[in-house]
């Protein structure tokens, strides 16, 4: 197995590594929609703690030499499920061509590190 954790990338909240790889698969942490400049400090409203998440993914993906094209299945927690879920599919759809959506599960919690609308994890394949 390899541990990465990807050099100016997002700051982890607990102690964990950015992502592990084995047997081709990369798992990643999941994401908060904050940015490493500014630990903590997130935007407001669902559709920007959104971009916010998935580009901080952008940075971690390609900290392993990958991209948004290789994930397999991807996991997003929200605080505010029932107000939050359409506007939160509408822009996670933006990141993905229509047939190429990963698998999915969403699933609403009781809250998330620095009270964040939205956490999303991966899991990736690598191309052999």
């Amino acid at each position: 197995m390899k541990f990465h954790m990807i050099s100016g990338g997002p700051k982890p909240v607990a102690p964990f590594s950015h992502a592990v790889e084995t047997d081709g698969f990369v798992f990643v942490t999941g994401q908060m929609p904050d940015t490493p400049q500014t630990p903590g400090v997130l935007p407001d409203g669902i559709a920007a703690q959104t971009r916010a998440v998935m580009e901080n993914l952008r940075v971690v993906l390609a900290g392993v030499g990958l991209g948004l094209e290789h994930i397999v299945m991807s996991r997003i927690y929200l605080t505010e499920f029932k107000r939050d879920y359409a506007e939160m599919n509408e822009t996670y759809r933006g990141y993905f061509p229509q047939d190429r959506l990963p698998a999915r599960t969403c699933v609403g919690v009781t809250g998330l590190a620095y009270d964040a609308l939205i956490e999303i994890d991966l899991v990736c394949r690598r191309p052999q």
